[in-house]
């Protein structure tokens, strides 16, 4: 990708909850977000491209398909790179990063930018989550006053060994 991840917004699907994809999104600096329960309104986007994959992509490629790996990639280049948008003005993909790429962070300031201590392994359940979030929350307070928090360099090397 020509830009850093710096979040995933997703559903509450048990794949994205676990501890080992989690701690993979933290060692590359990328926030986790949850969506809360009957938030339509935060994932519209997700449930709109699943249709636009499902009736432009899926409908003639059986996911058993021979070739199913070439075929993707080359339904990824079209989606990205040729076809056109309407959330987008009717630009690609592409086009609409090519016009943010001035104000786009590189990858040493996301990084940067990164507050090891504010981020967690999240709990599927909701109302679970939410509480761990404020007990989080309280324990990080209580070990740095100030809001202090590893640097990135400090965890990349851990995370590395």
């Amino acid at each position: 990708m020509p830009f850093p991840i710096q979040r995933i917004l997703t559903d509450r699907g048990g794949e994205f909850f676990a501890e080992s994809v989690q701690r993979r999104l933290m060692s590359e600096c990328i926030k986790f977000r949850p969506i809360p329960p009957r938030s339509p309104h935060l994932n519209g986007k997700v449930e709109r491209s699943q249709l636009t994959d499902l009736n432009e992509f899926w409908s003639d490629h059986p996911p058993t398909g021979d070739a199913i790996d070439q075929r993707i990639e080359e339904w990824q280049f079209d989606y990205n790179w040729r076809r056109p948008h309407g959330s987008l003005g009717g630009k690609t993909p592409i086009d609409r990063i090519a016009e943010l790429s001035e104000i786009t962070p590189l990858a040493a300031e996301v990084e940067s930018a990164y507050e090891e201590t504010k981020e967690r392994i999240r709990h599927r359940e909701w109302r679970v989550d939410k509480t761990l979030a404020e007990h989080h929350r309280r324990v990080v307070e209580l070990a740095s006053p100030n809001g202090a928090s590893s640097s990135t360099t400090e965890r990349k090397r851990r995370t590395k060994k």
